[in-house]
């Protein structure tokens, strides 16, 4: 038998000397189905001499380094070994290759190599050189991991597994390494200062685990190192100025951190980076300008930050970048001119910030653009009509400024134009045709500028379009008969204009003014919003061919109609609103199995309904009363939302809380209310309402209710303000106020709330007859404090959490509205556990909501 051994010490060494017994291929699953390197399986009869001959000296010089190489193969199989057993149950399975011995063994004399095991590569004499476990399950931690015995180690990924505990410093022992990924695991504590002792390090990937502390200055002495990946830890302080040495990296990653302090001068040394990504830290202070000699940069991301100050004119040097995402920050200043010289630039993002001046017009020569979003601003000045040039747009989002002028018609030329955000600026003068032009478009929204004329009859070319908003503008004249070819659209929002004259054919078929006769069978419309308009006339039953209706407010027309009870059979309204029309009649709805089962908001406020309220109605309110409404939603936002496309848009409404209009932006999915106020009802109030148990708001003021209050609405435990003001309720308030143990503050209410000629006692001036002692206190024990929860929610004289009484509005509002920045403490925890998102954006609203979420 011929042939040769190659070790990494000796040279070669004749086979006729030591027998190779087998040969195998190794299965690694990082490169490829099978290893072309040989690896010889070498007995131990054939370390000892022969007896043919006598050996040479140097023949005797490689037998002991083959014996050497031997032993070393043996202790990297059993240290490995004894790693696996330190290993969580989980790991037997994906590691079930590594045993003692090999599978095909016949002689007891075999060496014990590991070449063959799952996820492992070795040289050409045995030692193993690459660990490759990536997504194979590994459950434990690396504690007992033989650093020390793997000396040869080049590769090692541990990547996606469920490995825990700290990274050991004696990792500074794998000399050899040049690639190391422990990325998406749960690995905690600090990163050892010992991977300094990496030197031949060419990637290091940490990211995805709980690691804390800081950012070791050692990592400056990785020299070799061409990607470094930290982020989504909990790394804070600042960032070590001694990476400022690694000339070669290319790809620096340390998003979603805690890091603080200001961004290194240092780092504008990294020459060779491509792709710089800080975003989502605490960072302050001003960007430096040292990042524009990064002429190899593709990618800059420093978004989500506390950074201030300009954006520096050296940005314009990057000509290879591609994506610039400054947005979150405190940047003020103008947009650089330079920027423009950015012509490979696809994204820029700088929304959220406080930047101020125009848009330059320079901005039109970045014709690769994809994304550009300056929403969030101070922007001033009229939209350069250079922009029309960005052939390639995909999204424009200049919403949230303060432009002013008119909106050129070159928008008309942004033929890949997806999506058009301009509302919430002072735009002027008529919506340009040109739009209609842009037949990609499935999403415009103009509202809440100072736009008049007519809606463009080039709207009907919009055929992919889904959301159209053009509410709080100054509208007129006719919706043209074209809309009717925008069979895609499933938000319509024309509230607040001035808009008159006939409704297309294809949605109406009564005369001038009205609202529509016929909605198409195949409607897709989800939100349907025609508010603070002049619509007369009546609605039509066909209302009900639109399926996937989930909002409908009317409100603030002027429709004469009777209650349309049929619109019960909309299966997925969630909000009724026809508030300030002219509805009249009794509520009168059929004895049917099922009306309104998902309604959560009702306002038939200021209308001239009358007769009894409506028993039949209140009874099948299932949105109202069943328990999964009133818990937290699994896999839900926490905001009402409508899908359309590939995006969800969350809904709003106009409503009237505590006696104020107060727009809501965003619909909380447990928000139930009922107002029916401001009508002519008569008559008790009906004790079913009692059974409306996650209901928020209730107003039943402003009408002609007699009898007494129904000792059910004791029931109503989730009930935040209740208005029965000016009816002619008669009898006894039963029960007391009971509001201790709060943190209330202002002025407890005076007489005119308490206002009813029959009430006496503190805080009225009238006292009660033989009345002189105050009320008995609430419970103390702790028995009877449950058994007051359990049992004591009606007004049967017992202490009541609801508290309320003749006139009196109590509670807070529980939803996050435009003019009011709190919100109810009731509702924090499920907050916090539903929406962190939701919560932040809460806790520092800076504009007005619009929102929108793309898939």
């Amino acid at each position: 038998m011929s042939g040769t051994i190659e070790t990494d010490r000796v040279g070669k060494v004749t086979t006729e000397d030591y027998k190779i017994k087998n040969s195998k291929v190794f299965k690694d699953p990082k490169i490829g189905p099978a290893s072309s390197q040989m690896l010889p399986t070498i007995s131990k009869a054939s370390l000892s001499a022969s007896g043919k001959g006598k050996l040479t000296y140097q023949n005797q010089k490689r037998r002991r380094r083959i014996h050497g190489s031997f032993i070393r193969i043996q202790e990297e199989a059993q240290s490995l070994l004894k790693w696996k057993s330190s290993l969580g149950y989980h790991s037997v399975s994906s590691l079930s290759s590594w045993t003692p011995s090999p599978r095909n063994a016949t002689h007891s004399n075999l060496t014990v190599s590991p070449c063959d095991w799952y996820g492992i590569s070795c040289n050409q004499i045995g030692s193993v050189i690459r660990i490759n476990l990536t997504r194979a399950n590994v459950e434990g931690s690396i504690d007992k991991f033989p650093f020390s015995s793997l000396s040869h180690l080049m590769y090692m990924n541990l990547s996606v597994n469920r490995l825990s505990g700290h990274i050991p410093s004696q990792i500074g022992l794998l000399s050899n390494l040049t690639y190391l990924d422990l990325s998406i695991n749960r690995f905690s504590g600090t990163i050892p200062p010992e991977i300094g002792c990496l030197t031949r390090l060419e990637v290091l990937n940490l990211a995805f685990n709980e690691l804390n502390g800081f950012i070791p200055l050692e990592i400056g002495q990785l020299y070799l190192l061409s990607e470094v990946a930290l982020y989504l830890n909990q790394l804070h302080g600042s960032i070590p100025s001694s990476l400022g040495n690694l000339s070669k990296l290319a790809r620096l990653y340390v998003y979603n951190n805690s890091l603080s302090g200001s961004i290194p001068l240092e780092m504008g040394n990294m020459i060779n980076l491509e792709v710089l990504h800080m975003g989502a830290n605490f960072l302050i202070g001003p960007i430096p300008a040292t990042l524009g000699n990064l002429t190899k940069l593709r990618e800059l991301h420093l978004f989500a930050n506390q950074l201030n100050g300009s954006i520096p004119l050296k940005l314009g040097n990057l000509n290879l970048l591609t994506l610039l995402s400054l947005y979150d920050n405190n940047l003020t200043g103008s947009i650089p001119l330079t920027l423009g010289n950015l012509t490979e630039l696809t994204l820029l993002y700088l929304y959220d910030n406080q930047l101020l001046g125009h848009i330059p017009n320079e901005m039109g020569n970045l014709r690769t653009m994809h994304d550009l979003k300056l929403s969030g601003n101070q922007l001033t000045g009229p939209i350069p009509s250079s922009l029309g040039n960005l052939t390639s747009l995909v999204y424009l989002r200049l919403h949230l400024n303060q432009l002013f002028g008119l909106i050129p018609g070159s928008l008309g030329d942004l033929t890949n134009l997806e999506v058009l955000l301009l509302g919430f600026n002072h735009f002027s003068g008529s919506i340009p045709d040109d739009l209609g032009n842009i037949q990609t478009m499935d999403l415009l929204h103009l509202s809440a500028n100072q736009l008049t004329g007519p809606i463009p009859f080039s709207f009907g070319n919009l055929t992919n379009l889904v959301y159209l908003r053009l509410s709080e503008n100054r509208l007129s004249g006719k919706i043209p008969l074209s809309i009717c070819n925008a069979t895609s659209l499933s938000l319509l929002i024309l509230s607040n204009n001035s808009l008159t004259g006939n409704l297309p054919q294809c949605l109406s078929s009564l005369s001038i003014g009205t609202i529509p006769q016929t909605f198409s069978l195949q409607s897709g419309l989800k939100t349907l919003d025609l508010s603070q308009n002049q619509f007369g006339g009546t609605l039509s039953q066909s209302l009900v061919n639109c399926k996937n209706l989930e909002v409908l407010d009317l409100s603030n027309n002027n429709i004469v109609d009777k209650f349309p009870a049929w619109l019960g059979r909309l299966r997925d309204l969630k909000v009724l609103n026809l508030r300030s029309n002219k509805f009249n009649g009794l509520l009168d709805f059929p004895r049917v199995a099922h009306l309104f089962p998902k309604l959560h908001i009702l306002d038939l406020s200021n209308n001239g309904f009358s007769g009894i309220l409506p028993t039949n109605l209140i009874v099948k309110l299932e949105g109202m009363m069943n328990e999964e409404n009133g818990q937290e939603p699994k896999n839900k936002s926490l905001y009402m939302k409508q899908e359309a496309g590939t995006r969800s848009y969350e809904a709003s409404v106009n409503m009237i809380m505590k006696g104020k209009e107060i727009r809501l932006e965003r619909i909380l999915t447990m928000f139930t209310t009922i107002d029916l106020s401001l009508n002519s009802f008569q008559g008790n109030i009906p004790s079913v309402i009692g059974n409306l148990h996650f209901l928020i708001g209730l107003n039943l003021s402003h009408n002609h209710l007699v009898g007494s209050i129904p000792s059910t609405l004791g029931s109503l435990t989730n009930l935040e303000w209740l208005d029965l003001s000016s009816n002619k309720l008669s009898g006894r308030i039963l029960g007391y106020l009971d509001l201790s143990d709060n943190q209330l503050t202002g002025p407890i209410p005076q007489d005119k709330q308490l206002s009813n000629l029959g009430l006496c006692g503190t805080p009225l001036r009238d006292t009660c007859p033989g009345d002189a002692q105050p009320p008995p206190p609430p419970p103390s024990s702790s028995c009877q404090e449950d058994n007051t929860r359990e049992h004591g929610s009606r007004f049967d004289g017992k202490a009541v959490g609801i508290g309320y009484a003749f006139g009196i509005v109590i509670g807070i509002s529980i939803v996050y509205v435009t003019c009011e920045t709190g919100r109810p403490k009731w509702l924090a925890s499920k907050v916090r556990r539903m929406d962190r998102r939701g919560a932040k954006w809460m806790k520092k609203p800076k504009h007005k909501a619009i929102k929108f979420h793309e898939g």
